[in-house]
């Protein structure tokens, strides 16, 4: 399967929805998803996103924004890294995840941070595997 990367724009938003929900779904909150594609293009300002595909089928994403913290200065936030499960195994979530640290580095952010459920052994493993430290609840 030829898997491609690449940033997220406007005509991804519809695919883009369906994986938000299929995240939603994976941790157990079908039903908190409350974003709309007429949001999304409304405050597509303040997020980004690097989409996996698998010729036109969207199967992958990892949703971000810059930040600023305190302590060290710009960064960015990844809000949502999800694979579909069929897509499993095939270490698309390594991509994505490589993909934002190029792009963090490429920005000159100081960290990427973000939260993992504890539940959720499977990704926190593979964060491990690719240097994430553990921080109290949640990984950067």
């Amino acid at each position: 399967m030829p898997i491609t990367l690449h940033a997220a724009t406007p005509a991804d938003f519809p695919a883009m929805l369906e994986l938000i929900k299929g995240l939603a779904e994976f941790q157990g909150t079908p039903g908190k998803v409350k974003s709309t594609v007429a949001q999304m293009q409304q405050e597509a300002r303040y997020f980004e996103a690097w989409l996996a595909k698998d010729y036109d089928t969207l199967v992958g994403m990892a949703t971000y924004s810059y930040v600023y913290y305190s302590w060290v200065g710009k960064s960015i936030y990844l809000d949502d890294l999800f694979v579909k499960p069929e897509y499993r195994g095939q270490k698309i979530g390594k991509r994505l995840m490589e993909k934002l640290r190029e792009t963090a580095q490429k920005e000159d952010c100081k960290c990427v941070q973000w939260q993992v459920s504890e539940w959720n052994t499977n990704a926190i493993e593979v964060y491990k595997q690719m240097g994430a430290e553990l921080h109290e609840g949640y990984y950067i």
